[in-house]
């Protein structure tokens, strides 16, 4: 995968290891492989309930307009394996001092203690504390995104494993945020204004749209960002449209609608950065 930078040459980082690199080093290299065991309560391997059952059912794949189907949480163990990937490669030696990591890399470990955060607040059926655990997840995955974006990685290798999997994190992050936030109001029988699921559907989505359009202009078309939030807005689609579950005609055009903005706000951006005379091929 290619993309460019803002114009900016990868950094040189300092040579002398200092002991705040060791601390982020270890943090990291412990908050991966717990935000993972964690995980396992979440889908019941651990003997935790499944979030789809957690809640009575409030994060299920027809609890509400904008729940992704099952199969979309899949991606999830992408993001845990990079994640995974990620740890060990910031803590090989050489990367003890890398700019890009002592800028990122306590933000890196607040989005896996959030992760881990949110699914116990499921597990105890919090609903209302998940989201507000999950708007700060995205807020801290904005950030990561904002410093990466900056800087470019020094290898193909880093662009992969450390910026693909933040961005396909926040991908799928900016999804379950609104489809979390709904299921909340569902869970509380909430509806403002009394307009109805599908009124409220087309509106979160057409927000998720311009969420994707700013990602893409920031990022100069990052895929991994654009391939996380496709795969859960299509997954959006399927949901509202298969058989026994929650049918919603106007929810899975505002889905695949919005999956095509994402996508073309990618390949516009895209060409501008081919089209820079700043353009770099190093990064995600």
């Amino acid at each position: 995968m290619t993309s460019h930078s803002h114009g900016s040459a990868p950094a040189t980082s300092p040579a002398t290891r200092t002991g705040r690199d060791i601390a982020r080093v270890v943090a990291v290299a412990v908050s991966a492989p717990l935000a993972v065991v964690v995980s396992f309560f979440g889908s019941s391997a651990a003997g935790g309930t499944p979030v789809a059952e957690a809640a009575g059912g409030a994060l299920s794949a027809d609890a509400t307009a904008v729940a992704p189907g099952g199969p979309a949480f899949s991606i999830w163990t992408l993001i845990y394996a990079g994640l995974l990937a990620l740890a060990v490669w910031q803590a090989l030696p050489a990367n003890h001092t890398d700019a890009r990591q002592r800028a990122a890399g306590w933000w890196i470990v607040a989005s896996m203690l959030l992760n881990a955060a949110w699914i116990t607040a499921i597990q105890f059926d919090q609903v209302w504390l998940s989201v507000v655990v999950i708007v700060a997840l995205l807020a801290v995955l904005v950030r990561v995104f904002l410093i990466f974006t900056r800087v470019l990685p020094s290898s193909r290798l880093e662009a992969v494993v450390v910026d693909g999997t933040m961005f396909v994190y926040l991908g799928w992050v900016s999804v379950a945020t609104v489809a979390n936030t709904a299921a909340a109001l569902r869970y509380e029988d909430i509806d403002p204004f009394g307009w109805g699921a599908d009124v409220w559907a087309i509106i979160v989505l057409a927000v998720v749209a311009a969420v994707s359009v700013v990602l893409a202009t920031a990022g100069r078309g990052r895929l991994a960002v654009t391939g996380a939030l496709v795969w859960g807005l299509a997954w959006i689609a399927v949901a509202r449209t298969g058989d026994g579950g929650l049918v919603s005609t106007p929810a899975a055009v505002a889905a695949v609608t919005a999956a095509v903005i994402a996508v073309m706000a990618t390949v516009v951006a895209r060409i501008g950065a081919e089209r820079s005379p700043t353009r770099t091929t190093a990064a995600v």
